[in-house]
């Protein structure tokens, strides 16, 4: 009798062990929003060796582009899709670039300028590709003129077309050629929100809370793309949750507004976007306590990888996961065996 009860027993802790990680399995949450490039047939053809590449494309009378993407990416997908959808923007980019693409997590062998070899993966490592789509434009003696890091919708990136391709980084940053742009603009209103410190803006280290990170928001009235951030990003509760636990400002970009740096030095809100190089709008770029920048975003983003930057930061995970995409992956699934959904897509 004593052995059949001891059997019964085992039968039963065995059900109910199946059956709890039964439920575990179920309570993992779905997971949405990806979604791999289509790319076009017009690629240059390359064995990944850039001076080679430069040099093809210096002697084709174009400038080389070097495109880091990965599977999955939805605003790489996004670049195609719709940027190039554009026929002004295909011709054009077609005219005076020739682009090669590099998959951030591939193995394909890379040459790089002055002959260090490596994959795709660690090339991209070196570099420190935060984000994708990132393009790299070269000028002929190798160097790069401009970098895009993250999606910028048809309108912004006409101009970077324009910018490297008239040359114009002999004129000055990118930042400097896209205020000549919009000079004028400075009258309007800026969204507000309440975690928004008021004027004077001091940002200087002495002014910090002990161990606080410091986020400035870069914006401009009558700003599509920044509609989008506070009535839609801003609004979500859990991006509330993480943005006020930073020190915050909002700058009008193009204004003259004083504002005291992290490091102590009194400029304006136009020439610090300048000397920051602003690259597109809205853009926030994070601090720590110590003044020093550790992070940006200057590119169209959707909810979950703001929020995703946001944590980067406040966590302090930038200073051992050196790679953003590997953290956002690990947050994701984080996220996911709570039993939520994760969708990379939604505003």
């Amino acid at each position: 009798m004593r052995q059949l009860f001891i059997v019964l027993s085992l039968i039963i802790f065995s059900i109910f062990s199946l059956s709890q990680a039964t439920a575990k399995e179920e309570v993992q949450g779905k997971f949405f929003g990806a979604k791999t490039a289509v790319h076009p047939d017009w690629f240059k053809e390359s064995f990944l060796d850039l001076e080679e590449d430069v040099a093809d494309s210096t002697a084709a009378g174009k400038r080389l582009v070097v495109y880091f993407w990965q599977p999955g990416c939805p605003y790489c997908s996004q670049l195609w899709s719709d940027n190039f959808a554009e026929k002004d923007i295909e011709d054009s980019f077609r005219k005076n670039f020739e682009i090669i693409a590099i998959n951030m997590w591939g193995d394909k062998e890379v040459v790089m300028i002055g002959g260090k070899n490596y994959t795709e993966k660690s090339f991209a490592d070196a570099l420190s590709i935060a984000y994708t789509p990132t393009l790299l434009f070269f000028d002929e003696n190798k160097k790069v003129v401009h970098k895009v890091a993250g999606y910028i919708p048809p309108k912004d990136f006409r101009l970077v077309m324009e910018y490297v391709s008239q040359h114009k980084e002999k004129d000055g940053n990118y930042a400097t050629f896209i205020a000549s742009k919009n000079k004028g603009i400075v009258a309007g209103k800026l969204h507000k929100e309440p975690f928004f410190l008021q004027p004077p803006y001091d940002l200087s280290v002495t002014t910090a809370e002990k161990n606080k990170y410091t986020a400035v928001f870069f914006e401009k009235p009558n700003c599509k793309n920044c509609d989008l951030l506070h009535e839609k990003t801003l609004k979500d509760k859990d991006t509330r949750k993480l943005v006020k636990q930073f020190r915050s400002i909002q700058l009008n970009r193009y204004a003259d507004t004083e504002v005291t740096t992290p490091t102590g030095t009194k400029t304006t809100a136009k020439d610090w976007a300048n000397q920051l190089n602003i690259t597109y709008l809205p853009a926030m770029i994070f601090f720590d306590p110590d003044g020093k920048e550790v992070m940006r975003i200057d590119a169209q983003m959707h909810s979950f990888h703001i929020q995703s930057v946001y944590d980067y930061v406040l966590s302090g995970a930038y200073k051992t996961e050196l790679n953003f995409q590997r953290y956002i992956s690990a947050r994701s699934e984080k996220i996911r065996e709570q039993g939520k959904d994760v969708d990379i897509w939604k505003y």
